[in-house]
């Protein structure tokens, strides 16, 4: 299926971030172009900044003394209004980076300050990696394919990753390489079509 067969009337929402909060960070880059995509399917791109959801180091002493954090409140909320979700993230030692981890730790306890139950349940999700390395951060896609899994979501088959991520886009944001923009608009058809409202 072609993105173009989405048409502007759809109603599909997908939320997109990276897992890293540095300024440029490559993983940033890739969303930002992932976005762009999404939205030329006529699809509806909510694109967000973790570093805007400063969150502390889950505790659940803390979690007892004050309760889930505003911040966690709002990216659940952000989570259960979207359809599917598209992360793009750097690896850090091969594995996954301590902002996603955190925030998915508090984003998944039981929150009362809200009623949208487990916002991560059966939630397609797409996963993209960038690298300045060769690798392009392969080896962190399995270990969050796995977290996600763990937390009921449903990540769709393949992925994307970036490698030589500094001279990987364009001045205007998208991937340099055809093959790899094939393959990131490949990508979010396939989240489109698992996410649209049944």
């Amino acid at each position: 299926m072609l993105l173009a067969e989405y048409g502007t009337g759809n109603m599909t929402s997908i939320l997109i971030f990276a897992g890293s909060a540095r300024n440029g960070a490559f993983s940033k880059q890739l969303a930002a172009a992932a976005t762009t995509i999404v939205a030329e399917a006529g699809t509806k791109p909510t694109l967000i900044d973790l570093a805007d959801f400063e969150t502390p180091l889950y505790n659940a002493d803390l979690e007892d003394g004050s309760g889930i954090p505003q911040s966690v409140l709002d990216f659940r909320r952000l989570v259960a209004s979207h359809h599917g979700l598209m992360i793009a993230t750097p690896e850090y030692n091969g594995f996954v980076t301590p902002l996603i981890l955190n925030m998915l730790c508090w984003a998944s306890r039981p929150s009362p300050g809200d009623d949208f139950g487990s916002v991560f349940q059966t939630k397609p999700v797409a996963l993209m990696a960038a690298s300045p390395g060769r690798l392009g951060g392969v080896r962190v896609i399995p270990r969050l394919r796995d977290v996600f899994a763990e937390l009921g979501m449903v990540p769709v088959p393949g992925f994307v990753t970036v490698p030589a991520a500094a001279s990987a886009f364009t001045p205007r944001g998208r991937l340099a390489d055809d093959t790899a923009e094939t393959g990131l608009v490949a990508l979010a058809d396939r989240l489109l079509e698992a996410s649209r409202p049944r």
